[in-house]
């Protein structure tokens, strides 16, 4: 018998919610009630249309943005309110990789300052300040663990290609040695070629580093490659989670399944789901019962008016749907 005892989570989150007052007594509901957990050493793929809430979610969790419900609690540490001053001490233990890698990086400043800046504003592990030495050693070590030539510190951003700045954006996250990283779209506005190699880089460093990410992304190819566990939203609500395996290859919720099955790949004879019609509903103005059913190809009368919860498929696998699938590993599926 092994008597290990399982290891806690490194974040958790409960019915965590951001709402925008959006004028005229409306307001868009961006996340909407979420909970979840992010095991320690493990990549979440965070998967939707745009517009879903992830990266708001994304920020939420890392406290970037205000939370309107909810709680989030990281590393056994209740974060949801904490002052920024309190919250100051957490920040080099958690941090984010954005999309846009060139409005991430001043234009006017060179690349070797751009990632000793927060290794000067935060102190070492030891509570000392880090010397001018340590810092510049530290600087040359991101460097060349993002693949980048320690030559190229003294270069402006718009010397680099998009790729190259968006390794840089990883290793500035890296300086100060997280335990969680999320990472928004990070490749997404990246040639398809150059994605590969940042995806690469990612399960690289987590091999290398232990590291634990919340992966966001709308490319589900990526998502397959590189998440040990996937969770999929629709209209600011968590629709599926489970296993990267169960979730892609065993959808249990039709907008997942309809996901996956416009990813090009050669099957042959097998059933694919009817394809999505419409558009995702206005946040502002959300559909009553499940949030898919204006757009669910098996809608039933009960969709329209009772909203289903996240209930077990099987053991890790969750989906928000009355009527689930039961899909086949050829990609077929049986309504």
């Amino acid at each position: 018998m092994n008597d290990t005892p399982a290891p806690a989570p490194l974040m958790v989150v409960r019915n965590l919610s951001k709402t925008y007052y959006v004028g005229h007594g409306r307001h868009l509901v961006a996340v909407d009630g979420i909970s979840l957990s992010v095991m320690p050493g493990e990549m979440l793929g965070l998967v939707g249309e745009s517009g879903c809430g992830k990266s708001t979610l994304g920020r939420c969790m890392l406290r970037l943005t205000d939370i309107s419900a909810g709680q989030v609690v990281f590393e056994g540490r209740d974060i949801t309110t904490l002052p920024e001053r309190r919250l100051r001490p957490l920040r080099p233990r958690m941090q984010m990789v954005f999309q846009d890698s060139s409005a991430c990086l001043n234009p006017r400043r060179r690349i070797g300052d751009l990632l000793a800046e927060p290794l000067r504003v935060h102190r070492g592990p030891d509570g000392r300040r880090r010397s001018a030495v340590d810092i510049e050693r530290r600087v040359r070590d991101l460097m060349d663990l993002v693949g980048l030539p320690a030559a190229a510190l003294a270069r402006y951003p718009h010397e680099f290609s998009g790729g190259q700045r968006q390794r840089i954006n990883i290793a500035r996250a890296l300086a100060l040695s997280p335990r969680l990283v999320v990472a928004d779209e990070p490749v997404s506005a990246l040639d398809v070629s150059v994605q590969a190699q940042i995806v690469n880089l990612f399960a690289d460093l987590q091999a290398r580093l232990g590291l634990t990410y919340v992966f966001v992304a709308h490319d589900l190819a990526v998502v397959r490659q590189v998440s040990t566990r996937v969770a999929v939203m629709y209209l600011g609500a968590i629709v599926e989670i489970g296993a990267t395996d169960d979730v892609l290859h065993r959808s249990a919720h039709p907008y997942t399944a309809a996901l996956t099955a416009a990813v090009p790949r050669p099957v042959v004879g097998a059933t694919p789901p009817p394809p999505l019609g419409g558009d995702i509903p206005s946040p502002v103005n959300r559909p009553a019962g499940c949030r898919f059913h204006t757009r669910c190809p098996y809608v039933q009368d009960r969709c329209r008016a009772e909203a289903p919860a996240l209930h077990s498929i099987r053991p890790g696998h969750e989906a928000a749907c009355h009527f689930p699938l039961a899909p086949h590993r050829d990609g077929s599926v049986d309504a």
